[in-house]
């Protein structure tokens, strides 16, 4: 693990430059999960674990670590995080119980970064466990989908000398 608990950094002036477009529609692009995660995965893959992308879009994982543990990367936006499998995620689709411990069992854990805060984006590696333990107290209410302000809570809540335990044996 090279750095896990790094922030990234943009130059949206730079960005907007770039692509020819607004600063505006660059914070807008850039602040919409489902938009940035292309990048945010690359960025973490090479900058935090060190890591490759997952072989395939299809993959029930995001990233690869230098040891080959398994990685998801989800997003704080302003409408919150989820922590269950993307495909029960959207309109049509539900939660399952199953399908999200199974998620647990595969992983090691989510990478999360605040996207709210673009241009500079911190980044916190979650353990498994401990959004196991979360759900189990109850904490990611009945379907993971948390608020902003409660995922941010949970995550300043955890203990830094278990997580940073953890965080060695990478």
């Amino acid at each position: 693990m090279r750095n896990p608990d790094a922030v990234l950094t943009w130059d949206i002036e730079e960005i907007a430059k770039s692509l020819h477009i607004g600063v505006n529609d660059v914070i807008l692009y850039f602040t919409d999960g489902r938009r940035v995660s292309f990048i945010l995965e690359r960025r973490i893959a090479k900058e935090v674990i060190n890591g490759t992308l997952a072989p395939s879009e299809g993959a029930g994982y995001d990233l690869l670590d230098s040891q080959g543990k398994k990685w998801e990367v989800r997003s704080i936006s302003r409408g919150g995080i989820y922590f269950c499998p993307s495909y029960m995620v959207g309109s049509g689709r539900s939660f399952g119980e199953q399908g999200f411990k199974a998620k647990l069992d595969e992983v090691e854990g989510y990478i999360v970064s605040d996207i709210e805060t673009f241009p500079k984006v911190p980044v916190k590696i979650v353990p498994g466990q401990v959004v196991r333990d979360w759900w189990e107290r109850g904490l990611l209410g009945t379907t993971t989908k948390i608020s902003r302000v409660k995922a941010l809570e949970l995550i300043a809540s955890l203990d830094s000398k278990k997580i940073g335990d953890f965080q060695s044996e990478l």
